[in-house]
């Protein structure tokens, strides 16, 4: 049996009833069913998944008795509004919800159960409120786009882009959980930050805003303390997928970062997409690892896993749009900043988990981890301004006319995904949008 294995939920000839599942340039086709937290109004935060242009209200439709019998334990888990509980029961109780699920929603419901569920249990996108799906312990950001680590090395160590051990270990550090949010402002935080001919630092706005293109990922199970996942099972440990925006206060991140790392420069806000789209609707986007370049290390045994390198990867095309508050007071659309693809990491979400706890680090359900900057070797194709910008000497044009170095005030930032592969329907990941606020 394939650790990744495709069932009937990815049949791209199904389709679901709710308003706007059949539209072929939906993020939430029947086959996708992401998780959200959500609320309508000031009504408390519930668990639903997206289908359409719609919301499929958990609870709601658990207390129609909706749901087949057999769930009780899958249904009891998910009363809390947040994934935890039912993250942690594991891949088995994840599938028979997602079939469960798909059952539901699929155009072969028909008859009064459909009326009745179209009545009490659906509710539009555009009138919710979203909140993050997860109650987050711990977070930890990698840095697995060896393209993106070589990018930022070359601008600081030219000779010596890359640190010897990028090649042997997926690096990260420990962000902060609390400052992980769904959020549509990013507050421009202050800091200490010292210009290369100031006698000495100075405390004040930050002037280097960027933001950083990544995608998240959940732990579903974790594992005691003191007993590692293994690089072979670690698929069973991730539940989830979602956008992430790293956003990096780059001056401030140049003054601190040595010794320690990224410290105040990264802990001020996290945005996330409100959608978690699970691996099993990821399932028929998997790719091999990125091949390894001649004379590169192998990865070590712990690392090492045939199934991984043969699919740990994913075909996921992600972009990022900027609108300048000049345009938006014209009414004028996004402009697409870069697109790049998430295939082309150097570490695979498998690696990244197993080596996390490879040192016997009890991973909880609910962790979170970033995959760090995606870029590619493509200069147009990077997952910051940073590097867009080559430091900001390279200013971008918007379509205004007004130029970019790095963000300004009233900035608003859109982050998108999509999963594309010929045979089977496209998903998406909805957006992760943050407008900058002084």
């Amino acid at each position: 049996m394939t650790a990744y294995p495709l069932d009937h939920t990815h049949d791209t000839n199904a389709y679901g009833w709710p308003t706007g599942a059949e539209d072929p340039q939906t993020d939430f086709p029947i086959q996708n069913l992401p998780f959200c937290s959500f609320a309508v109004g000031m009504e408390p935060f519930r668990l639903g998944v997206g289908i359409g242009r719609m919301i499929f209200d958990i609870t709601a439709a658990e207390q129609a008795g909706f749901f087949p019998e057999g769930l009780e334990a899958e249904l009891a888990a998910c009363r809390s509004g947040r994934l935890n509980a039912f993250m942690a029961l594991g891949p088995a109780s994840w599938r028979r919800m997602r079939h469960a699920l798909f059952e539901l929603l699929s155009l072969a419901t028909l008859g009064q159960k459909r009326t009745d569920m179209a009545t009490t249990c659906l509710f539009p996108m555009a009138a919710a409120r979203f909140d993050v799906p997860v109650t987050i312990g711990d977070y930890t950001d990698f840095y697995a786009s060896i393209d993106h680590a070589t990018n930022v090395g070359a601008m600081f160590r030219p000779d010596n882009p890359l640190l010897p051990n990028y090649k042997w270990v997926p690096i990260g550090y420990h962000g902060r959980a609390s400052s992980v949010a769904v959020a549509d402002q990013v507050r421009r935080p202050h800091g200490q930050t010292k210009r290369p001919d100031d006698a000495e630092p100075s405390y004040g706005p930050c002037r280097q805003l960027d933001w950083e293109l990544e995608l998240g990922f959940f732990v579903g199970t974790g594992n005691a303390p003191g007993h590692p996942i293994a690089i072979g099972a670690a698929h069973q440990h991730l539940f989830g997928a979602t956008l992430l925006n790293d956003w990096s206060a780059r001056d401030m991140q140049a003054w601190e970062y040595q010794p320690l790392g990224p410290f105040l420069a990264k802990s001020f806000l996290t945005t996330l997409s409100p959608w978690v789209v699970t691996m099993d609707a990821l399932a028929p986007f998997r790719v091999p690892a990125r091949p390894r370049a001649d004379g590169d290390p192998a990865p070590l045994p712990y690392l090492s896993d045939a199934d991984d390198q043969s699919a740990g990867g994913f075909g996921i095309d992600v972009t990022v749009e900027l609108r300048s508050t000049q345009m938006r007071e014209k009414g004028e659309e996004f402009d697409t900043i870069a697109t790049t693809d998430f295939s082309h990491m150097y570490w695979t979400a498998a690696q990244m988990l197993a080596h996390h706890a490879s040192n016997g680090c009890d991973m909880r359900s609910g962790d979170l981890f970033g995959s760090g900057t995606i870029s590619t070797p493509d200069p147009s194709a990077v997952g910051s301004l940073l590097e867009l910008t080559k430091r900001g000497q390279a200013p971008i044009t918007l379509s205004s006319g007004e130029t970019r170095s790095f963000l300004v005030d009233g900035d608003e930032v859109r982050m998108t995904g999509r999963a594309v592969r010929e045979g089977y329907r496209a998903i998406g990941f909805g957006a992760a949008r943050s407008i900058v606020v002084g």
